[in-house]
């Protein structure tokens, strides 16, 4: 699908029907311009480009470098007269940013049907369920559903390893566009509360958008102040829904289910292990096996289903994806076979030694409630098995995380190993330690991850469980500003296993 350009002049008047221009447009403007790319990275800058000053980080620097590339105006909340450039001036970029991305790559959410996916825990493995779902789906003609998560993006063109749980808008509507010319006809999406909060996906049609749960995480003084904030961020994509699903088990679902039915036009379906009304009502949960069996009553999708990835509360994940399945007319025998195949990289891997006597599992749980949801599988799943926990928490982001992962895990712990989770621009040691001021069981700190996942699983000398939570399948470390190559806990946990085998 060919892009189509447009003028300076036609960039300005969507901004100013959005009542987003924050002073008159200056002398020497060219309105008449076509803008040949939008972008805010200097180095992407070709000639004819309108250039966006954004980020925590922006320099002036970047924008003489961007003149010097063939930008010929930018916009930005800030006038910078050192650089003779006309700007055009706006009062939040955050709002301004996802319209004028969405106009450079055409509105392309307008041609797929993007599914969107929030909540505190299970946005992953519900992204996933979905992709293999439609996967399934879509086989018979020869395509399959592009996906952007947490744990990895592919768009019909680029496939790599992700960094942010919901990209910029600028990459956002790429990926779109990317979609929309592979001829892709579904993307499923993590649609994360900082994305919601700051209109990163302002501008997008949800086909469908699910309601998980919410829990308490991401508040700080640089995220969310509150409990407040951080849940009605979430609730705002209900405002972009043709459909949307809510889980009548979640804290606070009444006034999630009456956020998604306030949105005219939408249709709003149901899911829970609890209460038959409803739309799709999962029951009758039980292992066979390594297997987990579960019973669903819905007008379409009723009928027996079976997950062959670990984890008992993997079913609340895989009754939002039915329920959006069964209002996007999704055929119940790909639903079937789709669930039954699903897995995600990095989320619930299972690997043991040789003798059965050491159990792994890797894994992204990383907030309180994905940690006690963790746990108390883990605890019914492997009785009476002595549990090790290895884990770390991010830089100057979620604080509170601090307290919470380390309450949990010392309440179900017999042994907590703190470590490196994308320490960022702050000191690892340090915020293990502050972590460890809240762990109630024997707590141990090594700072190099892989020596720490070494250290769980040699330290057992009776039958263990180790859990390895945070990174799942992810190869890079956040150490400063850069994103580091290291090998992921998969690696780590196989090789180590292989070492206390060959002791044993």
């Amino acid at each position: 699908m060919e892009l189509t350009f447009f003028s300076l002049r036609e960039y300005c008047q969507l901004l100013d029907k959005l009542g987003l221009l924050a002073a008159p447009l200056p002398d020497g403007l060219d309105l008449g311009r076509t803008v040949e790319l939008v972008s805010y990275s200097s180095q992407e800058v070709l000639p004819g480009t309108l250039f966006i000053c954004k980020g925590a980080h922006f320099k002036p620097e970047y924008l003489a470098d961007a003149k010097r590339r063939g930008a010929f105006a930018y916009v930005s909340e800030t006038v910078y007269p050192s650089v003779d450039l006309p700007c055009v001036q706006v009062g939040d970029m955050r709002r301004a940013l996802a319209p004028l991305a969405v106009k450079y790559y055409n509105d392309p959410s307008q041609t797929l049907k993007v599914i969107g996916v929030t909540g505190t825990k299970g946005k992953s493995s519900t992204t996933y369920y979905l992709k293999y779902i439609l996967d399934e789906f879509l086989a018979p003609r020869g395509k399959s559903c592009g996906v952007i998560s947490s744990i990895d993006t592919w768009d019909g063109v680029e496939r790599f390893e992700s960094h942010l749980t919901t990209p910029e808008p600028l990459e956002l509507q790429k990926h779109f566009a990317n979609a929309a010319a592979s001829g892709l006809e579904y993307v499923v999406m993590e649609a994360s509360s900082q994305a919601l909060k700051y209109h990163r996906t302002l501008g997008t049609r949800f086909a469908a958008a699910a309601f998980l749960n919410i829990g308490t995480d991401h508040i700080s003084p640089i995220e969310h102040p509150d409990f407040d904030d951080y849940f009605h961020s979430k609730l705002k994509i209900f405002a972009q829904a043709e459909l949307s699903c809510v889980n009548l088990d979640c804290d606070h679902a009444q006034e999630a289910l009456e956020a998604a039915q306030s949105v005219p036009g939408t249709a709003v379906f149901t899911f829970s292990r609890h209460n038959p009304a409803a739309n799709v009502y999962g029951h009758d949960v039980r292992k066979v096996g390594s297997d987990i069996i579960f019973q669903v009553d819905g007008a379409r999708l009723g009928g027996t289903y079976r997950l062959t990835m670990p984890g008992l509360f993997n079913v609340d994940n895989a009754l939002a994806a039915i329920a959006i399945c069964q209002g996007l007319g999704i055929p119940q025998d790909a639903v079937r076979e789709g669930l039954g195949r699903a897995r995600v990289p990095g989320r619930m891997e299972v690997y043991s030694s040789e003798n059965g006597d050491v159990t792994a599992i890797v894994d992204y749980a990383h907030n309180r409630m994905s940690f006690e949801t963790l746990f108390r599988s883990v605890v019914q799943e492997y009785p009476g098995r002595r549990i090790v926990t290895v884990f770390g928490c991010p830089g100057k982001k979620a604080f509170d995380r601090r307290r919470d992962l380390g309450e949990v895990s010392g309440q179900y712990s017999d042994l907590v190993v703190l470590t490196e989770e994308d320490s960022g621009e702050e000191d690892t040691v340090s915020i293990c330690k502050e972590i460890a001021s809240h762990v109630a069981c024997p707590c141990e700190i090594q700072p190099n991850r892989g020596e720490a996942i070494r250290q769980a699983v040699l330290s057992c000398h009776e039958p263990s469980v180790i859990l390895i939570t945070g990174k799942g399948a992810e190869t890079r470390q956040k150490r400063g500003l850069e994103y580091i190559d290291t090998p992921s806990d998969v690696e780590y946990a196989q090789a180590f296993l292989r070492e206390w085998d060959a002791r044993h």
